[in-house]
């Protein structure tokens, strides 16, 4: 029994990256002497063991046969006789396909095992797929184009745009589930260039599967996409990089564009709010004079009053995208220092009053309501009386 690190570990510690996450395989075992030297089996797709000390996943070398669609339609066989080399030839891209041996400390040991030429495309530069089987499972198109975005100086090679390519055309990324397709966006979306992402997906012609019509539109126009580039590449600080890349990304979409491509990748609902909130504080802020009834309207759509933190981010990555955002600061400073538990107090009605009411006259909670609506209005629009 041999054991190694393989893809990633390898690949991030030739790029002098923090190695995380950590794969290993194990060669020439079994399940049953897995189990015998203390490892715990889990999982029923193919035998992976729990180590029994540090409780990593450890994975019996593996090969593969495609049977049906998707990406689970596969089926895996192991045994003692699959070498490192066959299980290495199932993985996607050559700078993934590389392993190095672990000592019997558990440190990596020895000569890197690279059978594909990982080492020559990492040092070129060059994302390329592994064999032909790339083209058999239609998640490895969604990983290319997160590879590029996080590799970003890193160029594709023509073969792997055609193999990629090859899935689209096949009809298999019909078969990827939404929540996976979500998690790789997301992931792209939070790597170095989140656009590269977006530009793969074009290359390969599986933008016309995976994105929403107004962003295809956005990828097509120069101007557009130059503007989308240069705006990503402004969000330096934030606490929430994958809402405000979505936000930003979306914001040329309408609420209910926005809300059927959310549902269509099962995006979560947070991120998806945060984008419509922000499409529309977009527009709202292009409009000049800046009217303060919008503005009041755009505070209760952001339930600015019960969520101050979002809608300080969404005011935050206005700013960031160079817009400029002092008068909406200054009304929503101003709107939220209105003491709307005075006002509700002055208006409540006595027993008395309550009595002699007219059943025309407004409900005593709608009246406060919209006392309440006054006073931030008032308090706005002196600020709204000034250009953006």
């Amino acid at each position: 029994m041999k054991i190694y690190a393989v893809g990633g570990a390898i690949r991030d510690n030739l790029l002098g990256l923090s190695m995380h996450d950590i794969d290993y395989v194990v060669v020439g075992s079994s399940p049953s002497a897995m189990v015998a030297l203390g490892y715990r089996p889990v999982g029923n797709e193919f035998p992976v063991f729990l180590h029994p000390t540090t409780q990593a996943e450890y994975a019996l070398a593996r090969t593969e046969r495609k049977i049906g669609k998707g990406y689970q339609g596969f089926v895996f066989h192991t045994d003692p006789n699959v070498t490192l080399e066959e299980d290495l030839e199932r993985r996607d891209l050559t700078i993934n396909a590389m392993a190095q041996a672990l000592d019997n400390k558990g440190q990596l040991s020895g000569p890197i095992i690279d059978p594909f030429g990982g080492q020559a495309d990492l040092a070129n530069k060059v994302l390329r797929h592994v064999s032909a089987a790339f083209a058999e499972d239609p998640l490895r198109l969604l990983r290319l184009a997160r590879f590029a975005a996080a590799l970003p100086a890193f160029e594709i090679a023509p073969e792997t745009v055609l193999a990629a390519q090859e899935i689209v055309r096949s009809g298999e990324l019909r078969n990827l589930s939404a929540e996976r397709v979500w998690q790789e966006l997301a992931r792209g979306f939070i790597a170095a260039q989140p656009l590269r992402m977006l530009e793969v997906l074009q290359l390969t012609k599986a933008a016309a599967e995976l994105l929403a019509s107004g962003t295809k539109q956005r990828l097509k126009d120069d101007q557009a996409k130059k503007t989308l580039a240069i705006e990503l590449n402004l969000i330096t600080s934030s606490e929430d990089k994958i809402a405000d890349v979505c936000a930003v990304i979306l914001s040329n979409l309408s609420a209910t564009e926005i809300t059927q491509w959310a549902e269509q990748v099962r995006m979560p609902n947070r991120i998806r709010d945060y984008a419509i909130l922000f499409s529309a504080l977009r527009t709202l802020i292009l409009v000049e004079p800046t009217n303060a009834l919008d503005v009041i309207a755009w505070f209760n759509r952001a339930d600015v009053w019960r969520n101050p933190l979002r809608a300080d981010a969404l005011l935050h990555l206005l700013q960031q995208l160079s817009y400029q955002a002092e008068t909406l600061i200054l009304s929503l400073h101003a709107a939220q220092a209105v003491d709307a538990a005075q006002i509700a107090q002055l208006n409540t009605p006595s027993a008395t009053t309550r009595q002699q009411s007219s059943p025309t006259q407004p409900i005593a909670g709608e009246k406060i309501r919209l006392a309440i609506e006054a006073a931030r209005l008032k308090a706005i629009e002196p600020y709204c009386s000034k250009k953006n």
